[in-house]
């Protein structure tokens, strides 16, 4: 009796080419079924708010300010009580 690699081998090369993007899809799914989840999850359509833009340009003029640098890991979690 054959492997049941050789023969998931076997009947790939016989397959045509048109067919193996699904399988590889199909593949990839059963092997790393979160990766798939993520690759195939819609991208998020919702509109910022008011209150986001506002952060983020406050946000982005305080980098600004900053020399581009954020604030170090330590020092936020020093910050917020999280030492």
């Amino acid at each position: 009796m054959r492997n049941t690699r050789q023969h998931a081998h076997q009947l790939i090369d016989r397959m045509p080419e048109t067919q193996l993007a699904g399988l590889v899809h199909f593949l990839e799914t059963l092997v790393d079924p979160v990766a798939t989840a993520l690759r195939d999850a819609p991208l998020d359509d919702e509109l910022e708010s008011s209150e986001e833009k506002s952060a983020v340009a406050e946000a982005k003029t305080w980098l600004q300010q900053n020399g581009g640098k954020g604030i170090p890991h330590a020092e936020a979690m020093r910050r917020l009580g999280i030492e």
